[in-house]
């Protein structure tokens, strides 16, 4: 029997209600599909800071790298918002994604029939819709140096090297080939020079990829025609600060943040998570939506130990349960049949996985 170590960061917030649903979902599915899986679970964010002093301990560094995988909650809170900022949840979790090398964020948004109303857009805009973005994670205008604030002006640099442009560029080009085959690749070449290099390697790279249609976009532009005709993308590739923004954008492209799973790749290993906050406003009142965690260990199975029969049988649960009028509550308003908790989610999706 194959077996996995996993990594597990819980985080603060909900981080901790929406992992333990995602390990439950994952022990119905490794024990249906005959691998199994093992956890250790690590600090990072603020309640590292209350255990340890800092936000990313030596240890949660060691233990990841030595993973097959790392399944992530969510960190941070307004408790910690006024730390300086190298004590800071967030300042943790830059340090992590560079110490891991991941430098690929792949950020999936995918509309569900079922679910069609949720989105502020109209159902015919949308309808269909299956976008992956990939944005560039450790380089960029966040990394780059230097970085200052005097008081009186204030300055940071947005740097990306060809090889890092090359290598964010395989992984949309090489998930283009399993999908539709179209990379549209989104800078401000007209304005940055840093973006005319990126332009220019993306352009030498496609030619390595002859049955995949490069397009590219100016960032203004991409976060217009996410809203007024979404379909037309299949892989969107682009650099870090604008790939946070577009992700974002695409996520209520979807209708709720709390469907969208996330995967951040690298050469050593990779972290998978949902994309939205901790959300601690709702923390502990068991009505989080788990679902984009258990699709992040969908994610996981299928990009990190090739277990793709069971992250199908995890994306078909959802799908069902969703068909079957199940909803949490931030998506109560969209044909329910039913409102559940946290824990009733993660319960009927083991469930349907158990039929």
């Amino acid at each position: 029997m194959k077996k996995y170590n996993i990594s597990v960061i819980k985080g603060d917030g909900i981080g901790p209600e929406i992992v333990d649903e995602a390990i439950k979902v994952l022990n119905a599915v490794s024990k249906k599909c005959g691998f199994e899986l093992s956890y250790k679970e690590y600090l990072m964010g603020g309640i590292a800071i209350d255990t340890t002093g800092v936000p990313l301990p030596s240890e949660t560094v060691d233990g990841v790298l030595d993973s097959d995988a790392c399944l992530f909650g969510s960190i941070g809170g307004e408790k910690w918002d006024t730390l300086p900022r190298e004590l800071r949840p967030e300042t943790g979790l830059l340090k992590f994604r560079e110490a891991m090398g991941v430098y690929a964020n792949l950020r999936p948004a995918i509309v569900y029939d079922e679910l069609v109303n949720a989105s502020t857009l109209k159902p015919e805009v949308i309808k269909g819709c299956d976008i992956m973005v990939v944005r560039e994670l450790i380089g960029g205008i966040y990394f780059g140096q230097p970085r200052e604030n005097d008081g009186f002006k204030a300055y940071n640099t947005m740097v990306y090297t060809k090889p890092e442009i090359v290598r964010i560029g395989k992984q949309a080009f090489e998930l283009a080939m399993k999908r539709d085959k179209r990379v549209c690749s989104v800078d401000k070449a007209n304005v940055l020079e840093v973006s005319q290099l990126w332009r220019d390697t993306m352009n030498e790279l496609s030619k390595d990829y002859p049955e995949v249609t490069l397009s590219h976009m100016y960032v203004d532009n991409a976060a217009m025609q996410l809203v007024r005709n979404p379909k037309q993308f299949d892989v969107i590739v682009t650099g870090n600060i604008f790939g946070d923004i577009l992700s974002d954008t695409a996520s209520m492209v979807v209708g709720s943040i709390g469907l969208l799973p996330s995967a951040s790749t690298g050469d050593k290993t990779a972290i998978y998570e949902p994309i939205h906050g901790s959300a601690p406003d709702i923390a502990g009142l068991g009505i989080a939506n788990p679902i984009a965690t258990i699709l992040s260990a969908s994610m996981m199975l299928r990009y990190s130990l090739n277990e793709s029969k069971a992250a199908d049988m995890i994306e078909d649960a959802i799908k069902a349960a969703l068909k079957d009028g199940y909803r949490t509550k931030d998506l109560a308003s969209f044909d329910a049949k039913e409102v559940l908790n946290t824990t009733q989610m993660g319960d009927l999706i083991t469930k349907y996985i158990n039929k």
